[in-house]
Protein backbone atom coordinates (compact mmCIF):
# COMPACT_ATOMS: atom_id res chain seq x y z
CA UNK A 1 0.00 0.00 0.00
CA UNK A 2 3.09 2.25 -0.17
CA UNK A 3 3.27 2.83 3.60
CA UNK A 4 6.06 4.29 5.74
CA UNK A 5 5.91 3.78 9.55
CA UNK A 6 7.87 5.73 12.18
CA UNK A 7 7.88 4.45 15.76
CA UNK A 8 9.09 6.54 18.67
CA UNK A 9 9.63 5.25 22.21
CA UNK A 10 9.86 8.05 24.76
CA UNK A 11 11.28 7.05 28.13
CA UNK A 12 9.43 8.23 31.23
CA UNK A 13 10.99 10.90 33.42
CA UNK A 14 11.34 9.46 36.93
CA UNK A 15 11.43 12.90 38.58
CA UNK A 16 7.93 13.50 37.17
CA UNK A 17 6.63 10.18 38.48
CA UNK A 18 6.66 8.53 35.04
CA UNK A 19 7.97 4.99 35.34
CA UNK A 20 6.64 3.76 31.99
CA UNK A 21 7.65 4.64 28.44
CA UNK A 22 5.31 6.21 25.90
CA UNK A 23 5.08 4.89 22.33
CA UNK A 24 3.98 6.81 19.24
CA UNK A 25 3.50 5.66 15.65
CA UNK A 26 3.34 7.96 12.63
CA UNK A 27 2.16 6.41 9.36
CA UNK A 28 2.61 8.22 6.05
CA UNK A 29 2.58 7.43 2.37
CA UNK A 30 5.86 6.10 0.97
CA UNK A 31 6.56 7.81 -2.37
CA UNK A 32 8.37 6.08 -5.19
CA UNK A 33 12.16 6.62 -5.26
CA UNK A 34 12.15 7.77 -1.61
CA UNK A 35 14.16 4.73 -0.55
CA UNK A 36 15.93 2.16 -2.70
CA UNK A 37 14.26 -1.22 -3.35
CA UNK A 38 15.17 -3.99 -0.90
CA UNK A 39 16.25 -6.25 -3.80
CA UNK A 40 18.95 -3.72 -4.70
CA UNK A 41 20.11 -3.55 -1.08
CA UNK A 42 20.42 -7.34 -0.95
CA UNK A 43 22.60 -7.40 -4.08
CA UNK A 44 24.89 -4.55 -3.04
CA UNK A 45 26.78 -5.93 -0.07
CA UNK A 46 28.23 -3.39 2.34
CA UNK A 47 31.95 -3.39 3.03
CA UNK A 48 32.88 -2.93 6.72
CA UNK A 49 29.31 -3.36 8.07
CA UNK A 50 30.31 -2.32 11.63
CA UNK A 51 31.52 1.12 10.53
CA UNK A 52 29.57 4.11 11.89
CA UNK A 53 28.48 5.91 8.74
CA UNK A 54 27.91 9.56 7.95
CA UNK A 55 25.13 10.47 5.51
CA UNK A 56 26.38 11.82 2.17
CA UNK A 57 23.33 14.02 1.67
CA UNK A 58 21.27 15.94 4.23
CA UNK A 59 17.67 16.27 3.13
CA UNK A 60 15.57 19.09 4.58
CA UNK A 61 13.28 18.96 7.61
CA UNK A 62 9.73 17.82 6.82
CA UNK A 63 6.92 19.25 8.98
CA UNK A 64 3.83 17.00 9.00
CA UNK A 65 0.42 17.71 10.50
CA UNK A 66 -0.97 14.35 11.64
CA UNK A 67 -4.70 15.04 11.77
CA UNK A 68 -6.13 11.48 11.65
CA UNK A 69 -5.93 8.58 14.15
CA UNK A 70 -5.52 4.98 12.91
CA UNK A 71 -7.41 2.10 14.57
CA UNK A 72 -4.76 -0.45 15.59
CA UNK A 73 -7.04 -3.53 15.29
CA UNK A 74 -7.97 -2.65 11.68
CA UNK A 75 -4.54 -1.34 10.66
CA UNK A 76 -3.21 -4.62 9.25
CA UNK A 77 -4.89 -3.98 5.91
CA UNK A 78 -2.89 -0.74 5.63
CA UNK A 79 0.39 -2.57 6.33
CA UNK A 80 1.14 -6.06 7.62
CA UNK A 81 3.98 -4.50 9.69
CA UNK A 82 1.69 -2.18 11.67
CA UNK A 83 0.78 -4.86 14.28
CA UNK A 84 4.42 -5.58 15.13
CA UNK A 85 5.87 -2.10 14.86
CA UNK A 86 3.04 -0.22 16.63
CA UNK A 87 2.02 -2.82 19.25
CA UNK A 88 3.00 -0.54 22.16
CA UNK A 89 1.33 2.51 20.55
CA UNK A 90 -2.19 1.11 20.08
CA UNK A 91 -3.85 4.37 21.17
CA UNK A 92 -1.30 6.66 19.51
CA UNK A 93 -1.11 5.87 15.78
CA UNK A 94 -1.40 8.96 13.58
CA UNK A 95 -1.55 9.76 9.87
CA UNK A 96 -2.51 12.63 7.55
CA UNK A 97 -5.78 13.31 5.77
CA UNK A 98 -4.02 13.60 2.40
CA UNK A 99 -2.46 10.14 2.85
CA UNK A 100 -5.86 8.69 3.89
CA UNK A 101 -7.40 10.00 0.64
CA UNK A 102 -4.67 8.22 -1.35
CA UNK A 103 -5.19 4.91 0.51
CA UNK A 104 -9.01 5.12 0.21
CA UNK A 105 -8.60 5.38 -3.58
CA UNK A 106 -6.52 2.18 -3.38
CA UNK A 107 -9.48 0.41 -1.71
CA UNK A 108 -8.50 0.52 1.99
CA UNK A 109 -11.44 0.40 4.45
CA UNK A 110 -12.11 3.93 5.71
CA UNK A 111 -13.51 2.76 9.06
CA UNK A 112 -9.96 2.39 10.43
CA UNK A 113 -9.48 6.18 10.32
CA UNK A 114 -10.83 8.80 12.73
CA UNK A 115 -10.36 12.51 12.02
CA UNK A 116 -8.90 14.22 15.10
CA UNK A 117 -10.19 17.57 16.45
CA UNK A 118 -8.71 20.54 14.60
CA UNK A 119 -7.85 23.98 15.94
CA UNK A 120 -10.91 25.56 14.31
CA UNK A 121 -13.27 22.95 15.80
CA UNK A 122 -11.95 23.22 19.37
CA UNK A 123 -12.05 26.78 20.75
CA UNK A 124 -8.87 27.66 22.63
CA UNK A 125 -6.89 24.66 21.31
CA UNK A 126 -3.25 25.67 21.66
CA UNK A 127 0.15 24.10 21.21
CA UNK A 128 1.08 21.97 24.23
CA UNK A 129 4.20 24.05 24.92
CA UNK A 130 1.94 27.10 25.43
CA UNK A 131 -0.70 25.26 27.46
CA UNK A 132 -0.37 25.66 31.23
CA UNK A 133 -2.78 22.97 32.47
CA UNK A 134 -1.79 19.29 32.25
CA UNK A 135 -5.36 18.03 31.69
CA UNK A 136 -6.28 20.31 28.77
CA UNK A 137 -6.28 19.11 25.14
CA UNK A 138 -3.54 20.60 22.95
CA UNK A 139 -1.47 20.12 19.79
CA UNK A 140 1.67 18.14 20.57
CA UNK A 141 4.88 18.31 18.55
CA UNK A 142 7.43 15.50 18.27
CA UNK A 143 10.66 15.67 16.25
CA UNK A 144 12.97 12.89 15.14
CA UNK A 145 15.92 12.54 12.81
CA UNK A 146 16.95 9.55 10.71
CA UNK A 147 20.72 9.89 10.68
CA UNK A 148 21.45 7.38 7.91
CA UNK A 149 19.28 5.53 5.41
CA UNK A 150 19.81 4.21 1.86
CA UNK A 151 18.07 6.77 -0.36
CA UNK A 152 19.46 6.24 -3.87
CA UNK A 153 21.59 3.91 -5.94
CA UNK A 154 25.01 5.04 -7.13
CA UNK A 155 25.98 4.48 -10.73
CA UNK A 156 29.56 4.20 -11.99
CA UNK A 157 30.75 4.50 -15.58
CA UNK A 158 32.92 2.02 -17.43
CA UNK A 159 34.43 2.04 -20.92
CA UNK A 160 34.60 -1.07 -23.11
CA UNK A 161 37.38 -1.97 -25.59
CA UNK A 162 35.68 0.03 -28.36
CA UNK A 163 35.54 3.11 -26.10
CA UNK A 164 31.76 3.04 -25.49
CA UNK A 165 30.72 4.32 -22.06
CA UNK A 166 28.15 2.37 -20.04
CA UNK A 167 26.92 2.79 -16.48
CA UNK A 168 26.33 0.13 -13.84
CA UNK A 169 25.04 0.01 -10.22
CA UNK A 170 28.02 0.25 -7.93
CA UNK A 171 26.79 1.31 -4.51
CA UNK A 172 24.23 3.01 -2.31
CA UNK A 173 23.93 6.74 -1.61
CA UNK A 174 22.97 7.54 1.97
CA UNK A 175 20.81 10.39 3.28
CA UNK A 176 19.86 12.03 6.57
CA UNK A 177 16.39 13.49 7.13
CA UNK A 178 14.51 15.16 9.97
CA UNK A 179 10.77 15.12 10.68
CA UNK A 180 8.49 17.11 12.98
CA UNK A 181 5.03 15.68 13.63
CA UNK A 182 2.17 17.78 15.04
CA UNK A 183 -0.86 15.92 16.42
CA UNK A 184 -3.82 16.37 18.80
CA UNK A 185 -3.66 14.97 22.35
CA UNK A 186 -6.68 14.93 24.72
CA UNK A 187 -4.46 16.19 27.59
CA UNK A 188 -1.07 17.86 27.87
CA UNK A 189 -0.02 15.06 30.26
CA UNK A 190 0.62 12.94 27.11
CA UNK A 191 3.08 15.49 25.71
CA UNK A 192 5.34 16.56 28.57
CA UNK A 193 8.51 16.75 26.45
CA UNK A 194 7.01 19.56 24.34
CA UNK A 195 7.54 22.45 26.75
CA UNK A 196 9.03 25.88 26.37
CA UNK A 197 12.63 25.94 27.56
Amino acid sequence: QEVKIFRALILGELERGQSQFQALCFVTRLHRNEIIPSESMAKLRQKNPRTVRQAEEVRGLEHLSMDVAVNFSKGAQLSSHLHNVCAEAKEAIYTREEDVKFWLEKGVDGSMFEVLPQGSAVPGLRRCRQCGERWRPCVCSYSLSIEWYPCMLKYCKSRDAAGRVSSYKCGIRSCQKGYTFDYYVPQKQLCLWDEET
